[in-house]
């Protein structure tokens, strides 16, 4: 595997059959930058062929799960780019959403954005009670992506998915618990050994059913991605796009005119 640049880092940990990875990309509030999603696609491959892994805990380091993407770096020049940046990400959303093994998010803090795509395609989410999630992705031109137009409807039904995806409302912890979005909501800073007492149980099941009633309930998974590569790549180049990673980076308001 190639070196993270310098401030980013996935860790690994193990504790028996579960696998632990952990973003700390502190600059960006653990923003889901290439190299570490491509970091973490390498890992989640070698897992899947690893019987000794039986379930996989993904979290954030110093109280933030996940910022979203790293808006820095989002710079997306032509469709061959932006199919390209789009299927590099989707590696590591399909072996989390399709994969065999299963997959506890444990959130802390901000899961937004990209964030928000990451945990969705996580079996499972225990958040602390200071959790914020948030979608978004229309305030930089974008529509939602890495997954989340097929996860989170699966989670909270369409209704609820179209309010998330539209409004960018900020949820708290406990409201998200009471729509479907969390599985369970836990004192501050108790994320993640909650999603390790989780994890354990899983590893602790027959590894089979597991993977089979994940192949089951991901079905669609792959048509969903391939059809928001196409429009997210349409998108990364319009005129829109543009305006609001600009107003992003100089944070300021945009100022969309619909191009």
């Amino acid at each position: 595997m190639a070196a993270l640049p310098e401030g980013m880092a996935l860790h690994e940990a193990r504790e028996g059959g579960v696998l632990v990875l952990t973003l700390d990309y502190p600059a960006r509030r653990n923003a889901l930058a290439t190299p570490l999603r491509d970091r973490m696609a390498d890992v989640l491959e070698v897992a899947e062929g690893d019987a000794s892994v039986r379930s996989i805990v993904v979290t954030g380091a110093a109280g933030v799960f996940c910022s979203g993407g790293d808006l820095s770096s989002m710079d997306v020049a032509d469709a061959l780019g932006g199919r390209e940046r789009l299927r590099r990400a989707h590696r590591a959303i399909r072996l989390l959403a399709a994969g065999s093994k299963p997959v506890v998010a444990a959130v802390e803090g901000w899961c937004v954005g990209a964030g928000l795509s990451l945990a969705c395609a996580c079996d499972l989410i225990v958040a602390a009670e200071d959790a914020r999630f948030m979608a978004g992705f229309g305030k930089v031109g974008l529509m939602a992506d890495l997954g989340l137009p097929f996860t989170l409807p699966a989670r909270v039904g369409a209704g609820r998915a179209r309010r998330i995806l539209m409004l960018h409302e900020q949820m708290t912890a406990t409201e998200a618990e009471r729509i479907g979005l969390v599985d369970e909501v836990v004192s501050r800073a108790q994320a993640l050994p909650a999603a390790m007492e989780r994890a354990r149980f899983l590893a602790e099941q027959a590894p089979a059913p597991m993977a089979l009633t994940k192949a089951m309930l991901s079905a669609g998974l792959d048509a969903a991605l391939e059809v928001e590569r196409h429009y997210q790549t349409t998108l990364f180049l319009s005129a829109d796009h543009r305006e609001g990673r600009a107003a992003f980076l100089e944070k300021r308001a945009p100022r969309f005119g619909g191009g």
